[in-house]
């Protein structure tokens, strides 16, 4: 397997409250793991808030018991929610915090995806990118209900509003995916600093069939600066090989 991760703080912002892990090799029970979380909060909190996540989630998963991948990532993403509430207890400069997440491990040809928040994860391919996690969002949620129209003024004007977040309550609802890869297929994280910045089928142009993932990762930070660079910008990319994909 070839992963590589990176984070930009953009254009705009003077914080990066993006973060990022990646290992391709086995964390705990778990073949490997990859992780995107984009934080919120005032001064430095969102900051704190997104490594503090990962850092607790990844000594979860590590000391976590049983090998079944959902059942793993859904326990340490409850865990680490709790713990995150107890920090923004303890400290009034932390009060309010919270971070998007999305986590993602392979076991063999099955792709296994959580996610909390509007951050995103792709499936790539030479032929089609897809949208494998869905926006927990005001928009998104109003588009389902058929109020919104995607692209709209009013669309653009509340995209930045989610739904679920690390932090934002005692309880945390994580979606789950289960995706069957195929060979030669990406798989790409980010935050929304590169959603909203890169359109989907530009990021497939960029990602689509490389082998150099670090080159992957600059360019489509390169592309979402260039583009104005509006927020921080997240980005982890693994391609599992051919043999991963089709030994199980």
């Amino acid at each position: 397997m070839k992963a590589y991760a990176m984070t930009d703080r953009g254009r705009k912002r003077q914080i990066n409250q993006d973060a990022v892990y990646y290992s391709a090799y086995p964390v705990g029970n778990i073949p490997n793991l990859f992780l995107v979380a984009d934080g919120m909060g005032g001064h430095q909190a969102g900051d704190f808030a997104s490594k503090y996540t990962i850092d607790n989630l990844v000594r979860l998963v590590e000391e976590a018991e049983g090998n079944n991948p959902i059942t793993i990532l859904n326990e340490s993403i409850r865990q680490a929610n709790s713990l995150l509430l107890q920090k923004a207890s303890e400290e009034d400069e932390l009060a309010g915090m919270g971070t998007t997440l999305v986590a993602a491990c392979t076991m063999g040809p099955v792709l296994c995806v959580a996610n909390v928040g509007d951050s995103r994860l792709y499936v790539v391919s030479e032929e089609e990118i897809r949208q494998i996690t869905r926006d927990h969002s005001l928009v998104e949620e109003l588009i389902q209900r058929g109020e919104m129209e995607r692209g709209s003024a009013a669309y653009h004007e509340h995209k930045n509003i989610i739904t679920r977040a690390i932090g934002a309550g005692k309880d945390v609802c994580a979606d789950f995916f289960e995706v069957n890869l195929e060979a030669g297929d990406t798989v790409l994280m980010c935050s929304d600093g590169l959603s909203n910045m890169v359109a989907d089928e530009r990021i497939r142009e960029l990602s689509a069939g490389r082998e150099d993932l670090r080159a992957v990762c600059e360019d489509l930070i390169e592309e979402a600066n260039n583009n104005g660079g509006k927020d921080n910008i997240a980005v982890v990319v693994f391609r599992p090989s051919d043999d991963e994909v089709k030994e199980w």
